[in-house]
């Protein structure tokens, strides 16, 4: 299973910018969408995620309060919206499935990494 992210760009320090996740319903009883990022030659780092049991969000502290999930449950889509970004946001942002949605920002993730969308913020 594979989730594509979208809506990535180059932008300026302080401005905004929202990207797009599309799911397919899975046969379980919940489970989470998350947001990670992943710069070379670092560790990828779980961003925001959103389970699907009742909406409840996770934040990683570098971006608390200036990032909001947000699903859309008729369309099958997760948004991530960035604002305030940062040059050190700069990063590849890939969206993807996670089966245990108290801990959806460390993983693992269910099936394989998708495309990313890279998102540029420049100083």
């Amino acid at each position: 299973v594979q989730l594509q992210a979208s809506g990535g760009g180059l932008v300026q320090t302080g401005e905004s910018l929202t990207l797009s996740c599309r799911h397919s319903d899975f046969a379980l009883p919940y489970y989470a969408i998350a947001w990670f990022r992943q710069v070379p030659e670092k560790e990828r780092e779980g961003v925001s995620c959103i389970s699907t049991r009742d909406g409840t969000t996770r934040y990683a502290d570098s971006v608390k309060g200036r990032f909001t999930t947000s699903r859309d449950t008729a369309k099958n889509m997760v948004y991530l919206q960035m604002t305030s970004l940062k040059p050190e946001d700069t990063a590849e942002y890939h969206c993807a499935t996670v089966i245990d949605d108290s801990t959806c920002l460390d993983g693992p993730i269910f099936g394989s990494w998708g495309p990313g969308t890279q998102v540029t913020v420049s100083s």
